[in-house]
């Protein structure tokens, strides 16, 4: 048994000694000891990829392209040309608030109710609430004879730029 020991702890002794006390490099490592040490730092460079994608400092932007329309026919107005100008607007807050689903997310809030195994009442309804800054307008087309379409887009900065503010809040 005591010949079994020591050179179990010899080795031991002298793995802790070479490793933790003096140091090492990757250059000093036999194959062997490499992959181990690779195998153990893995989870601390899965860490740091982690932490890294948390702060927000490796993402990559997309820039984010949202559309709304609107009908000319159902809006307020006096005559055709205001009619047509409500109908652009309503487009662009729309597409505004497709963006804001975008960027903040949407709350659902939902309510079932069931009776007898049945299904009395259902009810769904979506809250979209945020800031959007820096949207451009792509274009305003008419879409059919009575529909107007806008597109409206932010670029990658500006997404950045508020994924770092919404971070901070």
């Amino acid at each position: 048994m005591k010949k079994f020991l020591l050179p179990v702890l010899a080795i031991f002794l002298q793995s802790c000694n070479g490793n933790m006390i003096n140091g090492f490099t990757n250059a000093n490592l036999s194959n062997e000891a490499q992959e181990n040490y690779e195998e153990y730092s893995k989870p601390t460079s899965q860490l740091n990829k982690t932490r890294e994608l948390l702060d927000g400092a490796s993402i990559n932007f997309p820039t984010l392209t949202a559309t709304g329309y609107a009908v000319v026919s159902t809006q307020p107005g006096q005559n055709v040309e205001q009619k047509r100008l409500m109908a652009i607007r309503s487009a662009r807050m729309a597409a505004m608030r497709e963006l804001a689903e975008q960027i903040h997310g949407l709350k659902v809030d939902s309510n079932t109710t069931v009776i007898d195994l049945m299904v009395q009442n259902d009810t769904f309804r979506g809250i979209v609430s945020g800031v959007i800054r820096g949207a451009r307008t792509v274009r305003i087309n008419p879409t059919g004879s009575d529909t107007y379409e806008t597109v409206l887009e932010i670029d990658q900065d500006m997404v950045a730029y508020l994924f770092r503010s919404a971070q901070s809040m």
